[in-house]
C-alpha cells in the first residue's frame, strides 16, 4: 500500500493546528461553562435537575476536553522535539518555550484533576442530580461530599481556566518573538532544517 507523502513541514503545520484547536476547546469549554451554562440552569425549578442537566452536559463535553488535552500536549511535544528544540531557538524564545513547557504541563495536570473531580462530584447522587442553587453552588439539601466535592471543583475549574489562559498568553509570546527575528537569524534557522 503506498503511503501518503507528507512533509516535515506540513506536519509540523498540523500538530500546531491540533495544538491551537485543542487549545480553543479546553478555553471555550471552560468559559462557556462557568458564564453561560452554570448561571443558565437556574431557568431549571428543580434543584436537583439542575445537577443532572450540568453533570450530564460536563460528562459530555469530557470527550472533547480529553482530545483537546491529548492535543495541547501531543501538538507541543512534536515541535519540542523538532522545530522547538533549544538548538533551534534564540535566547528569548527558549525562555517561553520552557515557560510553554511548564504550562502545558500545567494545562493537562489541572484538566485531569477537574475532570476527576468532577466525575467524583456527579457521582454522590444518582445519575448526577445533586442538588444545586445555580450551576458553582450546591444547594443547601446537598450532602456534605457534595458540597465539599462542588467546593474542589470549583477551585480545580478556576485553576485550569487560569492555566489555559496563561498558555495562549505565551502561545502569542512565542508567535510575537518569532515575528520579530530578523530576517538574517530567520534565514540561518531555515538553513539548518
Amino acid at each position: 500500500m503506498p503511503s501518503l507523502p507528507i512533509t516535515p513541514v506540513a506536519l509540523s503545520q498540523l500538530g500546531r493546528a491540533a495544538h491551537d484547536i485543542g487549545l480553543a476547546g479546553l478555553l471555550g469549554g471552560n468559559l462557556f461553562g462557568r458564564l453561560a451554562l452554570h448561571p443558565s440552569v437556574t431557568e431549571i425549578s428543580d434543584r436537583s435537575e439542575r445537577g443532572k442537566v450540568v453533570n450530564t452536559a460536563w460528562r459530555r463535553y469530557g470527550t472533547v476536553n480529553s482530545l483537546s488535552l491529548l492535543a495541547v500536549a501531543g501538538g507541543w511535544l512534536g515541535a519540542r522535539l523538532q522545530e522547538a528544540a533549544p538548538r533551534r531557538l534564540s535566547p528569548n524564545e527558549q525562555r517561553l518555550a520552557t515557560g510553554k513547557d511548564v504550562m502545558v504541563g500545567v494545562v493537562a495536570l489541572t484538566g485531569l484533576a477537574t475532570a476527576a473531580q468532577g466525575v467524583r462530584f456527579a457521582r454522590t447522587a444518582p445519575d448526577g442530580a445533586v442538588p444545586l442553587a445555580d450551576g458553582d453552588h450546591t444547594a443547601p439539601e446537598a450532602s456534605a461530599a457534595a458540597r465539599r466535592a462542588k467546593r474542589r471543583l470549583n477551585a480545580l475549574g478556576l485553576m485550569s481556566l487560569t492555566a489555559e489562559a496563561g498558555l495562549v498568553g505565551i502561545n502569542a509570546a512565542l508567535a510575537q518573538e518569532n515575528y520579530r527575528r530578523p530576517p538574517r537569524w530567520r534565514a540561518r534557522r531555515a538553513l539548518r532544517r
